[in-house]
C-alpha cells in the first residue's frame, strides 16, 4: 500500500509539472499570435513585453501572489491575508500516511502549475494595449497585477474564499483567468485610447492589419495545444480509473470547442464580410477554448462543440461591437477572453447540476469589478507618475525604435 500511495504520489506530480509546462508553452502562443497581429514596427516592443511579463510573473508569484493566493486567507473569506514564499515541500510521511487529507501531489508541483496560469492573465493584457502603451509602464503593471491583483480574485475562488463558499464554479478559469485579464486589459485600453488613425472623424473603422499573419496562426496552434495542459492539468489527477477518464472527457472537450469556435466565426465572418476572415477564425479557436474553460467536464463532446459555436459567434460581434465604441483592441483580447470568458462561466449550469445561474452572475460581477476598479487605479496612478502612451512620432514610427532601440524587420519595416 505504501508504495501504491508513493507511485501515484509519483505520477501525480508528474502529471501536474507536465501539464505546467504546456500552459508555459502558452506563454509562447500568446507571443507568437500578438507579434503577427501588430504591425511591424511594433513587434520587437511586445516580443520584449510578453518575456518580460512571464518572468515578472514567476518573481512576483513566487514572493507573495501564491501566499496570497492560497496561505494566508480564512475560509470563506473576502480579505486574504498578505505573506511570502510557497511554504514547505510535502514531508515523505505525510504521504505514506494516507487518508483524505494526505497530500497526492508536490507542493512546488502545485506553484509551477499555478504561476503559469498568472503569466496567461497577464499575457491577455498585454495585446489589448499594443502599438502605443510605454514598455515599462506596462511592465510596472505587471508587477502589480501578478503579485497582487490576480491572487486576491484567486483566492475568492480557488483558495477557498467567500466566492468557493457561495458555491461559484470556475473549472479552470474562464472567469478568474480570462475574464479577469480582459478586464485589466479594459482599463488600460480605456485609459490608453485608439491608435492613431483607427478611427475616423464620422466614426468609420480604419482596419489596421497585423505584420506576420502566418505567425499569428502559428500562435493560435501553439495556444490551442497548451490549452490541453490549462484544461486537463486542472483535474490535479491521474492516478485512477476515475480521474484517467475525467482527463480524457476534458481533453476531447478542450478540442471540441475550440473546433466549433474556430467554425462558427469563420462562417459568421463570411456572412458578415463577404470574405473568409483569418483572424476572426483565430480568435473563433480561441473563444471556444476560453468557453469550456470554465467547465470542461461535464459537457458531452456535442455540448462542448456548441459552448465552443456560441464562443465563436459572439467573439466575431464582440469585436464589430467594440469597434464601434471605439475601443481599440489591436488582437481582440477584450472580446475573446472578456466576452466569451462571461459567456463560459454563465454556460456551466447548463452540464453542471451543481452550479447556480446565481452563484455564477455574482462570481462574473465580482471578479470584474475588482480586478477593472484595481486595474483602473493602478493605471491611473502609473500615468501621472511616468505616463502610459509614447509620444505621437514615437507612435508613428513605432515603439520598436523607441521602446527598444531595435526593429523585428529592419530590412522590411515601414514607419506609415
Amino acid at each position: 500500500m505504501e508504495d501504491l500511495l508513493q507511485t501515484n504520489y509519483a505520477l501525480d506530480t508528474f502529471y501536474f509539472l507536465m501539464s505546467g509546462v504546456l500552459v508555459m508553452f502558452m506563454a509562447a502562443g500568446f507571443t507568437m499570435l500578438e507579434a503577427g497581429l501588430v504591425r511591424a514596427k511594433n513587434t520587437t516592443e511586445i516580443l520584449t513585453k510578453n518575456v518580460s511579463l512571464y518572468a515578472i510573473a514567476c518573481v512576483m508569484y513566487l514572493v507573495c501572489g501564491y501566499a496570497i493566493m492560497y496561505m494566508t486567507g480564512s475560509e470563506g473569506g473576502f480579505i486574504p491575508g498578505f505573506g511570502f514564499g510557497i511554504g514547505e515541500e510535502n514531508a515523505v510521511e505525510a504521504v505514506i500516511a494516507g487518508g483524505d487529507d494526505a497530500p497526492y501531489y508536490s507542493a512546488r508541483s502545485d506553484f509551477f502549475f499555478q504561476v503559469v496560469f498568472v503569466a496567461t492573465a497577464m499575457s491577455i493584457v498585454s495585446g489589448a494595449v499594443a502599438e502605443r502603451m510605454k514598455l515599462f509602464s506596462f511592465l510596472v503593471f505587471a508587477v502589480v497585477m501578478t503579485g497582487f491583483i490576480y491572487p486576491v480574485e484567486g483566492y475568492w475562488k480557488w483558495g477557498g474564499g467567500f466566492l468557493d463558499a457561495a458555491g461559484f464554479n470556475d473549472f479552470a478559469g474562464s472567469g478568474i483567468v480570462h475574464m479577469a485579464g480582459a478586464a485589466a486589459a479594459l482599463a488600460g485600453v480605456l485609459f490608453l485610447g485608439p491608435r492613431k488613425g483607427k478611427y475616423g472623424p464620422n466614426g468609420e473603422v480604419n482596419a489596421i492589419p497585423g505584420a506576420n499573419l502566418p505567425l499569428a496562426a502559428m500562435g493560435m496552434w501553439v495556444l490551442w495545444f497548451g490549452w490541453f495542459g490549462f484544461n486537463g492539468g486542472s483535474e490535479l489527477k491521474v492516478s485512477n480509473v476515475d480521474e484517467a477518464n475525467a482527463v480524457a472527457q476534458i481533453f476531447l472537450n478542450t478540442n471540441a470547442a475550440a473546433a466549433g469556435g474556430l467554425l462558427a466565426a469563420l462562417i459568421t465572418a463570411r456572412v458578415l464580410f463577404g470574405k473568409a476572415d483569418l483572424t476572426m477564425a483565430l480568435n473563433g479557436a480561441l473563444a471556444g477554448l476560453v468557453a469550456i474553460t470554465a467547465e470542461p467536464l461535464t459537457p458531452t463532446g456535442f455540448s462542448a462543440t456548441l459552448i465552443g459555436v456560441v464562443g465563436g459567434i459572439l467573439v466575431v460581434f464582440s469585436v464589430i461591437t467594440l469597434d464601434k465604441l471605439k475601443v481599440d483592441d489591436p488582437v481582440g483580447a477584450i472580446s475573446v477572453h472578456g466576452v466569451v470568458g462571461i459567456w463560459g462561466l454563465l454556460a456551466v449550469p447548463i452540464t453542471n447540476s451543481d452550479a447556480g445561474l446565481g452563484a455564477q452572475l455574482y462570481g462574473i460581477v465580482a471578479i470584474f469589478l475588482w480586478v477593472f476598479i484595481a486595474s483602473a487605479i493602478t493605471w491611473g496612478i502609473i500615468k501621472a507618475v511616468m505616463g502610459l502612451r509614447v509620444d505621437e512620432e514615437d507612435e508613428a514610427n513605432g515603439v520598436d525604435l523607441s521602446e527598444c532601440g531595435m526593429e523585428a524587420y529592419p530590412e522590411f519595416t515601414k514607419t506609415t
